[in-house]
């Protein structure tokens, strides 16, 4: 029943009973005598309470609506609140939950086209880094090698510390290269790359320890980038901010999902508002129906959880 017939039910069978029974053996003296004077306000009275307890039954699933409306948030996927109450409320949540429903649709296929179109353009800049920029360095290179044979020995000295740079500088847009397209995703799998990515950090002064087991169950490419990337932006965020010495990667199997844990032993997230990492992480992760969590560890530091389910199919 929709609240206003509730409203107005109450308060006809109020108003009803009240002209029966004056019209009927009650009457009302002029002037009015104390019992009657009682008797009317315990009427007034009940009418009154009847009124706010049927407005308070009736509103109440608008109240928990507007809580559910606060707290929305469309790279936090939750639960619906419940639709329940008077038609108008129950319709009202309806709407708003098919509402949400398609906000995040919207928003994951939205995210799904700049994240490919942010792949692409990293494979693009790292092919160009990789196909110019490491080929001109490494002319550089042998060309400084030819002078370093020619050249006086008092010069000598600065033409190898100029080798030693552009050997350097060629090693660092090789590792860039490697970020911007992780190859060894492509051409190995999934748990090389990981393996390959805790090496990796390992060398800029970030222990890491990995645990990732090589009879994964069956995962998409777009599930395995998610992962490594996950991975990647964790490990990224502990050595920029988390003032970690220790970080762990870990993959495992659950029923019907893989999960990937990052954890380090840093000074933990606190009360930092989420960055566009985290948020870049979140993104990612409604691309498959995942799960991210990222909060304290055990013992601090930080823990990023990534849960994807297998069910998104095999190569």
């Amino acid at each position: 029943m929709s609240l206003f017939w509730r409203i107005f039910s109450l308060n006809a069978v109020g108003l009803v009973a009240a002209t029966a029974l004056l019209l009927g053996p009650v009457t009302v003296s002029t002037p009015v005598l104390p019992h009657e004077a009682l008797i009317l306000l315990a009427g007034l009275v009940a009418l009154l309470a009847g009124n706010a307890v049927v407005l308070r039954l009736g509103l109440t699933p608008l109240r928990r609506l507007g809580r559910a409306m606060a707290t929305a948030d469309l790279l936090r996927p939750g639960a619906r609140p419940e639709v329940a109450g008077p038609s108008e409320a129950a319709e009202l949540i309806a709407t708003y939950n098919t509402m949400l429903d398609r906000l995040q649709a919207e928003r994951a296929a939205g995210a799904a086209r700049a994240l490919h179109a942010q792949e692409r353009e990293r494979h693009r800049v790292a092919r160009e880094l990789h196909d110019e920029v490491g080929q001109t360095l490494t002319a550089v290179l042998l060309q400084l090698k030819r002078v370093a044979d020619q050249v006086p020995g008092e010069l000598r000295a600065e033409v190898t510390l100029s080798q030693e740079a552009t050997r350097a500088g060629l090693d660092e847009i090789r590792r860039i290269a490697r970020r911007l397209r992780p190859g060894v995703l492509e051409e190995l799998g999934l748990a090389s790359a990981l393996r390959a990515l805790a090496t990796e950090f390992d060398h800029h002064g970030l222990a890491v320890r990995h645990d990732v087991p090589g009879d994964l169950p069956p995962l998409t490419p777009e599930a395995e980038l998610v992962l490594y990337r996950v991975a990647q932006e964790g490990l990224t965020n502990t050595a920029r901010h988390s003032s970690a010495d220790h970080a762990g990667i870990t993959l495992r199997k659950l029923p019907g999902a893989v999960e990937l844990l990052v954890r380090d032993n840093g000074t933990g997230v606190g009360d930092a508002p989420e960055g566009a990492g985290i948020s870049g992480m979140r993104e990612r992760a409604l691309l498959l129906g995942a799960g991210l969590s990222v909060a304290p560890g055990p013992d601090g530091g930080t823990d990023v959880r990534l849960r994807v389910p297998t069910a998104t199919g095999g190569r």
